[in-house]
């Protein structure tokens, strides 16, 4: 490189000296070369990939997933340069220095230049510490500014190893100088400052539940969104193929803060969304203002009486009838009935059972039948009878999830006997004027309804393909003939032989005819499911997502503290009681981002309703005091604020009125929840609300500062 890699300020001067980087610019020079001959590699490569022919079947999907492949690497290494690089490891036997990168890298001859960070050699990177060494003399961390390092620090192991790094070592770590640091829109790239406590519980296996518990900045996200990157690295049961990971964060402004995470790890395929994404009506569902409808519909034993509605239509009939054909009258008795209802595999979703069902009757008819017509004839003949398609809607008819869920909200009785633990008072409270106003409560009913109902158009779709492809195949075999009557050719290899055959022919019939089938990404299954906030999490909602996890593989993320309606069981007692057998728990105690004198004002506001609340201990100062004002200060404090910071990002919580700018947010408190800002502004807290609810959404809104709280009232200071 002709460019040094550090581009240190002049009060850093003496970490400049040559014998502390030398190493350094030699090792990122042999970095840069490697990154220009793998760019290039790769993109001669995917070229060829996407060049080549895409096939059938399998080696289509395996042509796709290369391409998916060398694409997400290429992107990856192109978004970074030199700063792939974290820091390095120098061991206590004294072999050279080990770097570790957000990926692996080797160069031409194979030599390793960067260790993948979720490789089992980098832990020590971040698990050393100085009671547990875990072989090393000493570990540096790079802080990268426009692809240039700007500051590093050294932190030594052993006692006689201060030698050559005195100008590099600092009265702060790489981590907690970057807490200073100004926030932004989107979360600042973290990994390199992964703290040992963080890194155990990132790399803990992915079997069964997970329950990473902490209070408010203990980095419970950080360890989320990485956990995500490590277990699709370590664990190639999560792969792609076997399901993937998916991401579940609390609402939309939470996604959008996140959102370059993951890709700043090299994973791109993680799928991340909000509870309201997973059904079609969660767009537009409005938080339900009845407590006690809210309370009856969090229920996980309502969710599973959608099994008992869909149920309710898929009783055969007891009453037989007499199916005419053309010589004979066939007799369909309730015993044939229940036989066919009986065809569907275990799991076979309502819908898509219908199509079983109707083949196993036709089969019954045409065992029963003792006439003279031609099988093809009398089935035929029995697929176009009306009365006997009547029949068959009627006793197994295509189901709209929508409809379903609205007729308990609009049919009494059909309420009572889908659950009929439910009190009369309870159903009356259930029934509704408009049963399709769809709330927030009812997308976990609907969620299992379309899961346990499936796509009503599914077989539609079959039918047309499947006729699609019969006259593909009938204009196919009408060319061959043509050609083979036209054509005495003999290849002497058998080919023209082969095309009287019907494989041969069938395989040139073009599937490409077909419609492209729209699949919902977020159907699942899921390998692991990695949930954020989720003590907020009613019984139902689990549902939605035990749903889309098979394995029961999950990390679960949140503070029980921070939980808006309570949360007075244990973790274990609130997930075994949903479906989640023997979880595990592990806890993140240490306060990273709230500074003392925020955490000192908000920590008694959940302790007055919360003794035992999960407070966690900032270990940092800001030295900015709290300030208290009046509501009518808000405009000059927030301008004050912005004239006087260049970067960093404010967020003013509590009041709709105010019009929220590129630098200043302003969010209710539960969409403030995860979220982290400079400057945080309430303005009349006491208005949140009351009780645990209420003194939750203070406690989440003042801990969103990472500098500077600013508590406003109508009333002005107290």
């Amino acid at each position: 490189m002709t460019t040094s890699a550090f581009n240190l300020p002049d009060r850093l001067d003496a970490k400049a000296d040559p014998d502390l980087i030398a190493d350094d610019e030699r090792h990122f020079a042999a970095i840069a070369e490697s990154l220009d001959q793998s760019i290039a590699d790769l993109s001669d490569r995917l070229d060829a990939a996407r060049k080549a022919p895409g096939g059938i079947g399998r080696r289509a999907m395996d042509r796709d997933e290369e391409v998916r492949r060398l694409t997400a690497r290429l992107r990856a290494l192109r978004r970074f340069g030199l700063d792939l690089c974290l820091g390095r490891m120098d061991t206590a036997d004294g072999a050279a220095p080990v770097y570790v990168g957000r990926l692996g890298l080797t160069d031409g001859q194979g030599n390793r230049l960067l260790l993948d960070w979720r490789s089992p050699a980098a832990e020590p990177f971040f698990g050393a510490t100085h009671a547990n060494p875990m072989g090393l003399a000493s570990r540096r961390r790079y802080r990268w500014i426009g692809g240039r390092v700007s500051d590093y620090w050294d932190e030594v192991f052993t006692t006689d190893g201060f030698a050559g790094h005195a100008a590099a070592l600092d009265d702060q770590s790489a981590f907690i100088a970057s807490l200073g640091t100004n926030r932004s829109a989107r979360m600042r790239d973290v990994l390199g400052t992964i703290q040992a406590d963080q890194d155990a519980i990132i790399r803990a296996g992915s079997g069964g539940a997970l329950v990473v518990d902490g209070g408010p900045g203990t980095g419970k996200t950080v360890v989320a969104l990485h956990r995500c990157a490590y277990l699709l690295y370590s664990d190639p049961r999560l792969g792609h193929r076997r399901g993937g990971v998916l991401f579940v964060g609390p609402h939309e402004p939470y996604l959008a803060y996140v959102a370059d995470v993951l890709p700043s790890l090299g994973e791109e395929g993680v799928q991340s969304c909000t509870l309201r994404d997973l059904v079609v009506e969660g767009a537009g569902a409005a938080p339900e203002h009845d407590p006690e409808v809210a309370r009856l519909k969090s229920s996980a034993d309502l969710v599973r009486a959608i099994e008992t509605a869909v149920r309710f239509y898929e009783e055969p009939p007891a009453k037989a009838m007499t199916v005419p054909t053309g010589d004979a009258d066939i007799w369909l008795s309730g015993e044939d009935w229940a036989e066919a209802f009986q065809a569907p595999g275990p799991g076979t979703p309502h819908n898509e059972a219908r199509d079983e069902v109707w083949e196993e009757l036709l089969t019954i008819l045409i065992s029963k039948y003792d006439g003279d017509e031609p099988e093809s004839l009398l089935r035929r003949s029995l697929v176009e009878n009306r009365a006997l398609r009547t029949a068959f809607n009627r006793a197994w008819p295509l189901l709209d999830a929508a409809d379903l869920v609205s007729d308990l909200w609009s049919v009494p009785a059909y309420l009572r006997t889908c659950a009929p633990w439910l009190s009369p008072d309870d159903v009356r409270t259930l029934q509704r004027a408009d049963p399709t106003a769809w709330t927030v409560a009812d997308l976990p009913l609907l969620d299992a309804a379309r899961q346990r109902l499936g796509d009503p158009e599914a077989s539609r779709r079959r039918h047309r393909a499947e006729a699609t492809l019969a006259a593909q195949r009938v204009r196919m075999s009408r060319v061959v003939d043509d050609l083979l009557d036209a054509t005495a050719y003999d290849d002497g290899e058998g080919v023209w032989t082969m095309l009287r055959g019907d494989d041969m022919r069938n395989s040139l019939v073009d599937e490409a005819v077909l419609p492209a089938v729209i699949t919902d990404r977020l159907a699942g299954p899921f390998a692991h499911i990695v949930v954020d906030e989720a003590q907020e999490m009613t019984d139902a909602e689990w549902q939605m997502l035990l749903l889309r996890c098979p394995s029961r593989s999950f990390t679960i993320v949140g503070d029980r503290a921070q939980a808006r309606h309570g949360f007075t069981e244990s973790w274990q007692q609130r997930l075994e009681r949903i479906g989640l057998d023997r979880p595990r728990l592990a806890s993140l105690s240490i306060n990273y981002r709230t500074p003392e004198e925020v955490m000192a004002e908000a920590e008694p506001v959940i302790r007055a309703v919360l003794p035992e609340a999960n407070v966690p201990t900032s270990i940092r100062s800001s030295g900015i005091p709290v300030v208290h004002g009046s509501t009518a200060e808000l405009g000059s404090i927030v301008d004050a604020w912005l004239a006087a910071h260049a970067e960093g990002i404010a967020c003013v919580i509590g009041d709709p009125g105010f019009t929220a700018t590129p630098r200043v947010r302003s969010l209710t408190p539960e969409l403030a929840k995860g979220l982290e800002f400079d400057l945080v502004v309430l303005v009349d807290p006491e208005t949140f609300g009351e009780g645990i609810e209420g003194a939750v959404d203070r406690y989440v809104a003042m801990t969103r500062a990472t500098q500077q709280l600013v508590i406003l009232t109508s009333d002005g200071p107290a």
